[in-house]
């Protein structure tokens, strides 16, 4: 059974959009091998997509 005392940080889809004047802004980039609709995760140093396990790492 789960340990239901962590909380952990749940990001809302509405932060990964903008809608500026009528017009629809993706902030998060999108893993290049799933394809548009699934974001990639933004660490520290790298970017990871969840659903395949893509990885890119920031250049410092």
């Amino acid at each position: 059974m789960a340990d239901l005392s962590k909380k952990e940080k749940k990001v809302s889809k509405s932060k990964n959009y903008d809608v500026s004047s009528g017009v629809l802004k993706r902030k998060a980039k999108f893993c290049p091998k799933c394809g548009p609709g699934v974001f990639m995760a933004e660490h520290k140093d790298r970017a990871a997509c969840g659903r395949c396990g893509y990885m890119e790492s920031k250049k410092k």
